[in-house]
């Protein structure tokens, strides 16, 4: 995958959410519009914060920390692109 791959979008966040650890519950919003202004927002209205709601197999019997580990793991070059705010929700 190339940088270009790593833009902060909802649909490449699902795409390498759903590569990584196969949830069988997926949901990501660009929550950026609300956080205009605020810090880490781009002024663009897009890319910067995020909420992600997932659930799967992969979860199964961890930590809410290690939970939340494999998300930010999974996630990292998006960060290192940009995303700014990442709220996250582990559904059973």
């Amino acid at each position: 995958m190339s940088d270009q791959d790593f833009v902060p979008t909802a649909p490449a966040l699902e795409a390498r959410l759903r590569e990584a650890l196969s949830p069988t519950l997926l949901e990501v919003l660009d929550e950026s519009a609300a956080h205009a202004g605020h810090a880490g927002a781009n002024g663009l209205g897009y890319g910067t914060h995020f909420r992600v709601r997932i659930g799967g197999p992969a979860f199964a019997g961890r930590s809410r920390v290690a939970q939340h580990r494999l998300v930010y793991d999974a996630l990292q070059k998006f960060t290192d692109a940009g995303l700014h705010a990442l709220a996250i929700e582990i559904k059973a």
